[in-house]
């Protein structure tokens, strides 16, 4: 087990003279904290003796239900009793992981992925093989050839993690087109799909893409979170899995934590139920393209040339390549000395490469001190560009 590189940012990126570029924070004061407060006490004070006591590994079945009705929005049918609760998305990755993969097996994943899945990984001794993706996501031939490969190795390939919808940390979506080929790529080497969807519902254009799940339920295993569309600190996931896998996922949680935190189920289910939550999706929908829209702008006008990067349509982060030369994760130092910070791209690889690529995350920050964060960063990299810098002096 290795500390994630993203991690350790936290406590330099949370200095208030650092514009922080790097975590990938929801912007809470989006929330109606006013009516929250008041919905916690009454729950407390009427149902306090349920909400503060042990309850089923399982999850409440009123959230189960409403967990459904949001999946609903990306295509899904779902019955309640296959939805699993957990603490996090990151818990069902890492109780999926423990549940099907032996050390040695192999875990196909993007290159970039999720960091946190990639410390998972790690953790129960999987090899992850990066699938190379373009500006419209994974590519299938790519993916091909990454199965061939590892069956001609003798390599058993267990799953396939994919982010489909506005990546993290890559910012593209998986196109329309890809989908059903890669599901059936994946039906025809028997490779389970692990579909992980925090940001599915916060799209910039329209209705939230269907999600691989609706497609194929039962070679997908879904994962979705709250923590980026009402409340992170809550820490309310949910895994939904096909009945096989769901019976030991139950049993994989009664003994990591043996139940998840009632209190926090019931005040999802409460919000869920009382307050008009697409509506407040929408409030986050806006706030997010706002910041999208002023990070491209501030990137095109200050970034030196020979830099690149994604443009996402939702979700929360840009995805950025430097000129040869450059490598992000020496010049991150420099850049916290320059007030601003990123997360450099090797955190983001499971070999630990990708060193001319930074992710930058605009949910968090205003648009002001996006702006500056970008103009600062800039200048870093400019420096670094100079004839005769040594990235390593």
């Amino acid at each position: 087990m290795e500390a994630s590189e993203i991690r350790a940012l936290f406590a330099v990126a949370s200095r208030p003279e650092v514009v922080s570029l790097a975590g990938g924070m929801p912007n809470l004061a989006a929330l109606p904290l006013g009516a929250l407060s008041e919905q916690v006490a009454r729950l407390v004070a009427q149902d306090g003796l349920t909400a503060l006591q042990y309850a089923s590994a399982h999850g409440l079945p009123p959230l189960r239900e409403r967990i459904c009705d949001v999946m609903a929005l990306e295509g899904i049918a779902a019955r309640p009793e296959d939805v699993v609760v957990t603490v996090g998305s990151q818990m069902g990755i890492d109780l999926l992981t423990r549940l099907l993969c032996d050390p040695g097996d192999v875990v196909l994943a993007e290159g970039p992925s999720y960091v946190g899945a990639l410390g998972s990984f790690a953790a129960y001794q999987a090899q992850v093989v990066h699938v190379p993706m373009d500006a419209h996501g994974l590519v299938p031939d790519e993916l091909r050839v990454a199965l061939v490969r590892a069956r001609t190795a003798g390599q058993r390939v267990k799953l396939l993690y994919t982010i489909p919808n506005f990546h993290n940390p890559a910012g593209v979506t998986l196109a329309a087109g890809r989908r059903a080929e890669i599901l059936e790529i994946c039906r025809a080497h028997d490779v389970l799909v692990v579909e992980d969807n925090p940001y599915g519902l916060l799209g910039f254009d329209g209705a939230a893409p269907a999600a691989l799940r609706s497609t194929d339920p039962d070679n997908v295993v879904y994962l979705g979170s709250f923590s980026k569309t009402f409340a992170s600190g809550l820490r309310v996931g949910w895994v939904l899995a096909p009945d096989e896998v769901r019976d030991r996922l139950v049993l994989a949680m009664e003994s990591a934590t043996l139940c998840p935190p009632t209190l926090n189920q019931m005040i999802v289910e409460r919000y869920l139920a009382g307050h008009d939550w697409q509506g407040q999706i929408a409030v986050f929908r806006d706030l997010y393209r706002e910041r999208r829209d002023v990070m491209l702008d501030a990137l095109e006008r200050f970034l030196p040339p020979g830099c690149t990067w994604t443009v996402p349509d939702g979700g929360f982060y840009v995805w950025v390549t430097v000129p040869e030369g450059v490598d992000t994760r020496a010049m991150l130092p420099r850049a916290v000395a320059a007030r601003v910070a990123y997360a450099s791209g090797s955190g983001f690889y499971a070999d630990k490469s990708g060193g001319r690529q930074m992710r930058l995350s605009y949910c968090y920050p205003t648009p002001e001190r996006i702006h500056e964060g970008v103009r600062r960063l800039a200048g870093v990299l400019e420096a670094e560009l100079e004839p005769g810098f040594s990235t390593g002096s």
